[in-house]
């Protein structure tokens, strides 16, 4: 299912014409651990801005952990990438703020389900379609600003856009068997560096929101840049290469994800978006 707010888009006629796509992931790239920016991004991020790029963010946080990383960078772009692309935040003008222009859900009952009967200690938290999120216990590093705690029968009451378990006692390891063991085909999933799982509906990824977007500034495949240091970015490293584009992996990410790069940048503590913007 997809829903798309009712606002007027809009017109291409009045959008300024934009050099290229640069969509950032945010922990691990644009922010250190303790939530500080990376060295020197504000800067590159403005010299990137004036020289005429759209930079836009493409994140597996939700909204309400995301639009304060775009008052540290200083930005504003037309559209934003929250939930490992389930929603699409568009803005609506100079006055006026964010919307949730595009989302993505999908009926969690049966990966819940599955996920408990396998990780009956793990936490859980689905987010809705309007960005109310759910959660049966407090995990490190999750962002509960607004948030409701509730039993864990009631997060598969509804339509979701994401659902995430973290289960301190388990490994990133651990997860990547538990999901060819369980078997889900029937959603999007991602595996975080430790034992965090992200869920979203079938198909959906940042690649698949950052097209829509692509497409809505009219910007060519070959002029768009992405940065990220997570599996999650593997499917937005796909895309961007596939169009002709460059995938930027940050030094510190696993192996996999630097594999799948077309070049690699210093880490996220020595400035690497900042390098990697420095060189475009």
């Amino acid at each position: 299912m997809t829903d798309t707010a009712s606002g007027d888009r809009m017109d291409a006629a009045t959008r300024t014409e934009v050099a290229g796509l640069i969509a950032l992931d945010v922990d691990g790239t644009v922010l250190l651990a303790d939530e500080s920016p990376s060295p020197g991004i504000r800067e590159a991020v403005a010299r990137a801005h004036e020289a005429g790029y759209e930079v836009t963010l493409a994140t597996g946080r939700s909204w309400a952990g995301t639009h304060h990383v775009l008052d540290l960078l200083g930005i504003r772009p037309e559209f934003v990438v929250c939930a490992n692309g389930a929603v699409i935040m568009r803005h609506g003008g100079d006055e006026a703020g964010y919307e949730r222009w595009r989302v993505e859900t999908f009926d969690p009952a049966q990966v819940l389900g599955l996920l408990r009967a396998e990780l009956p200690d793990a936490h859980f938290m689905v987010e809705l379609a309007d960005g109310h999120r759910l959660y049966t216990d407090v995990a490190v590093g999750w962002n509960l600003e607004g948030a409701e705690q509730v039993a864990f029968e009631r997060l598969a009451e509804q339509r979701v856009s994401r659902v995430v378990v973290v289960d301190p006692g388990r490994s990133d390891a651990d997860f990547l068997a538990l999901t060819e063991r369980i078997g889900l085909h029937s959603v999007s999933y991602a595996i975080g560096w430790t034992a965090w799982l992200d869920i979203a509906p079938h198909g959906v990824d940042k690649s698949s929101a950052l097209e829509i977007v692509r497409e809505e500034l009219e910007v060519t495949g070959r002029d768009v840049v992405v940065i990220g240091d997570g599996r999650n970015d593997l499917g937005m490293f796909a895309w961007a290469r596939a169009a002709g584009g460059r995938a930027v992996a940050m030094a510190q990410g696993p192996r996999e994800v630097r594999d799948a790069a077309t070049s690699v940048t210093t880490s996220v503590e020595h400035g690497g978006v900042a390098a990697a913007l420095q060189a475009l």
